[in-house]
């Protein structure tokens, strides 16, 4: 039994769906562990900053007036770089770290709608075969050949249709994609 040309063209359309999806969840699950570790790094050098910043301030507490004054003065300077840090680390984890947490639920439906798209792929090839046996069975009857045709008709279509809903969804999915990742990168800039 040969497939047709449009079930083939599915087949591979479906082949560089899978793909997608595993490279997606592969590269988007490291990326996105390699940011959140990066924003935790982030964070825990403004808190060790914090740390010097009280004990700058602790130590400046004990000096003379003018020595006081100057690392009074680092230290608040040192605090706003701080604040600055926090900002960044904020920043980080709603537009990189958020979006890419997001992309392991939006893998797994992908995932099912592939599942179905081969379920109804298979109930195609299952329809295409049992028509093959009808008409080696009973090449003579009609009404039966009509039918089995009419159940490979309605496979098929069933088939394209899911096919269709599938790639739209991937397209969409794409243009996320690429969309996070121009996000990612221009909070990487600021």
């Amino acid at each position: 039994m040969s497939q047709t040309p449009e079930a083939r063209a599915r087949d591979n359309q479906t082949r560089q769906i899978q793909e997608t999806v595993s490279n997606v969840e592969k590269h988007f699950g490291e990326l996105c562990q390699i940011y959140a570790g990066y924003v935790r790094k982030t964070a825990r050098l403004r808190d060790k900053a914090d740390l010097l910043v009280r004990e700058v301030n602790a130590y400046a507490d004990t000096e003379t007036p003018n020595l006081k004054h100057g690392l009074k003065g680092f230290a608040d300077e040192l605090a706003k770089l701080q604040d600055y840090r926090q900002a960044e680390v904020e920043r980080l984890e709603a537009k990189v770290v958020e979006p890419l947490k997001s992309y392991g639920a939006i893998v797994k439906l992908k995932r099912e709608d592939l599942k179905v798209t081969l379920n109804a792929r298979n109930r195609e090839s299952k329809q295409m075969a049992q028509l093959e046996k009808t008409r080696q069975r009973n090449p003579s009857d009609r009404q039966i050949i009509s039918q089995a045709e009419t159940e490979l008709q309605r496979a098929t279509m069933d088939a394209a249709r899911i096919s269709r809903q599938l790639e739209e969804t991937i397209d969409n999915f794409e243009k996320q994609k690429i969309k996070d990742i121009k996000v990612s990168l221009m909070s990487n800039r600021a």
